[in-house]
Parts: structure tokens; C-alpha cells; sequence
């Protein structure tokens, strides 16, 4: 799950913040370049892409990630990094700036010639710092932009070639991990795969469950009978999971806490769709490839929709109380999502996929 602004963090989208920036100047490209993101899982994975765009614009350089180690599982299963380092500490700032410096001699034997600093807080900052590169960036945490771009923009101000938009679909070293999983769980390759994804991690960020049974149904009836309905993520989820299966029968297919994040990453790579609420899933699956439909309650679209041509968000930034990132609705009603019948996100969907 994506660590997203509280309200009162708010303020800040659009707030003028002085970046440093040190473009690279010389003629051949960099032998070594360390980018770095600690936080959070979805925020980690929306960096990804774009990475590796610019590891497929620079062939002969080798591009290293610094991550903390819970949110290490999927950059380490991908193909665009050459090492991927660690830092622990859990949540404690404390204790990740100890576990930064204990890395720093490992570090700077690396001899980074560029530091792309994509998380932007005390501890990458002193990391960069400490490395003395020739050429650096750092990632703008505020801009009205989402991270996704402002990712791309920090890479871009390095001047290297240009990743364009940086929105590719990542590639996975192992193509088989977590198929047996979703083999023995039920999946017939045969039959659609939806997932359904109610992650949302307050009620503003919620469809009604009920709401997803009925979307199910109705995607049964008029776009594919034999469809099976895929449950991801975290081990809070397998009780609506459950939900699911007891209203939708054996269709439903939970793997909640059954899977590692890159386990995860490369079953939504076999799915048609994944219908989904503000998430880390959310994010892996639109940087895996695969076609998403985001429902957003009070999250903020500007920062956290997902993007590329294969991605639709149904936000409430047409509301005059919309996107306020509160958790309990003033209304009482969750509005800005209830507002959004199951037959119009099946609609939503149908165009989305063109069927």
C-alpha cells in the first residue's frame, strides 16, 4: 500500500520548493548511475518504468537501486537493475539514517557517477551527498503533477537521452513466478482473469463490496460466462476476499497474503483487467501493463492515478468536496464513489478494453 498525503499535507500540492540539480555534461555516458527511492511500496514500484526507459536508452551503463527492505522484493526481480541495496529501520527516520551509513562504505566503492535521487528526504539526501557524483537530481515531492511524471522530470533534468514518457511495461526476470500459485489455486488460462481489488484504506477510498459483486455479475452476463475474479495483495484483504467468493461462488480465486509483491507483480501480468481502489496494486498493475480501472474516492488524482494509454481513473476532482483526503465522508455517504453504479463501471471498463 501507497503511503499517501495526509489532509494536511494538502497544502503543499503546488508549493515552490528549490530543487538541486547537477546535469551530465560529458561527451560519453555514465559508467554507473544509483537511483534511489525508499518509500513506499506503490511509490517504489511508480519508479520502476521509468528506470528502466533510461536503462534501454543507456546500454553500457549499469544502474543500481537503493530501496528500504521491505519494498526491495520487486526491484530485485527485475531485469533493469544490476545490484540492488537495502536499508532497514522499519518506519523509524532514526533508525533508516543508521542503516544508510552502515551501507555508505559499500556504497562509495561503487564510484556512482550519477545519483538520481527520487525520494528526496534526509536520508537519501545525505546518501547522494556523501557519494560526491559528478552529475545528480532530485525528485520534486510537491509539484501538482503525479509522482509518475515528476519521476520522469527528475530523470530527464539530468540531461541524458530521453526517456520520452518513461511509460513501459517493466520486465520481470523469472516469467514464471507465481503461475503455479495461481495454478493451484483454480485459474483456468482459458476464462478471463479480473481482478477485483477493494484495497481502499479507509471508507472514503471504498466501493461498497456489494458494489464489486454486482460489477462481477454483470460482467458474467454480458462479457465473458465463464470469467474468474482474482483477489491480490495483503493478508487484510482475505476477508473481503472471502466476501466475494461467498456471494460469487468457486468464480473467486483468493490470494490474499498468499503471495510475495513480485509473485503478485507477475500474476497481474496474466490478467485482462484489474478493477481497483488508491493502492500499491494499483500501481503495480498499471506499471506491469495491464489494462486499470482506478475508482477514487477522496485520493488525489493529480499525485496518484495511474497513467499510459491502458489506464481509466473514475476520481472526485469534479466535486466541489472532492479529493479530500479525509477519511470519514462529512456527508456520510461516500458520495464521490457511491455516485459510481456497477453498470456504469462495467461500461467503463467495456470501453477501456474496447469490447
Amino acid at each position: 500500500m501507497t503511503n499517501r498525503p495526509s489532509a494536511s499535507q494538502k497544502s503543499n500540492v503546488g508549493r515552490s520548493e528549490p530543487l538541486a540539480c547537477r546535469p551530465w555534461k560529458a561527451a560519453l555516458p555514465p559508467q554507473k548511475i544509483l537511483a534511489i527511492r525508499l518509500q513506499a511500496l506503490g511509490d517504489t514500484v511508480i519508479t520502476l518504468p521509468y528506470l528502466q526507459s533510461l536503462n534501454a536508452r543507456l546500454p553500457s551503463t549499469e544502474i543500481d537501486f537503493l530501496t528500504r527492505e521491505e519494498f526491495a522484493d520487486i526491484p530485485k526481480n527485475l531485469t533493469t537493475f544490476r545490484h540492488v541495496y537495502m536499508i532497514g529501520g522499519g518506519q523509524s527516520p532514526a533508525l533508516q539514517l543508521a542503516s544508510a551509513v552502515r551501507l555508505l562504505p559499500r556504497l562509495r566503492a561503487e564510484g556512482y557517477d550519477v545519483v538520481l535521487d527520487l525520494q528526496r528526504n534526509r536520508v537519501s539526501r545525505l546518501v547522494g551527498f556523501l557519494l560526491s557524483p559528478k552529475s545528480f537530481a532530485e525528485f520534486d515531492r510537491f509539484s501538482p503533477a503525479t509522482a509518475g511524471e515528476r519521476t520522469r522530470r527528475a530523470i530527464e533534468s539530468l540531461r541524458l537521452p530521453s526517456i520520452g514518457d518513461g511509460i513501459v511495461a517493466v520486465s520481470v526476470k523469472d516469467g514464471l513466478r507465481g503461475e503455479r500459485i495461481l495454478k493451484d489455486a483454480g485459474a483456468d488460462e482459458s476464462n478471463d482473469l479480473i481482478v477485483l481489488n477493494p484495497a481502499g484504506s479507509f471508507v472514503t477510498k471504498s466501493w461498497p463490496l456489494g458494489n464489486y459483486v454486482r460489477f462481477a455479475q454483470l460482467w458474467r452476463e454480458g462479457v465473458s460466462a465463464d470469467a474468474q475474479f482474482l483477489i491480490l495483495g495483503l493478508e487484510s484483504l482475505a476477508p473481503k476476499g472471502n466476501f466475494l467468493r461467498e456471494h460469487l461462488g468457486k468464480g473467486v480465486i483468493n490470494l490474499a497474503g498468499k503471495t510475495s509483491a513480485s509473485e503478485a507483480l507477475n500474476i497481474l501480468r496474466k490478467t485482462r483487467l484489474v478493477l481497483t481502489e488508491d493502492s500499491g496494486l494499483m500501481h503495480m498493475a498499471w506499471v506491469a501493463g495491464v489494462p486499470t480501472l482506478a475508482l477514487f474516492g477522496s485520493s488525489l488524482s493529480a499525485w496518484s492515478r495511474p497513467l499510459g494509454k491502458a489506464s481509466t481513473c473514475l476520481s472526485s476532482a469534479d466535486l466541489e468536496c472532492g479529493e479530500c483526503l479525509e477519511p470519514i465522508c462529512k456527508w456520510g455517504d461516500v458520495r464521490c464513489l457511491t455516485r459510481y453504479s456497477p453498470e456504469f463501471v462495467v461500461d467503463q471498463a467495456r470501453r477501456l478494453l474496447r469490447v
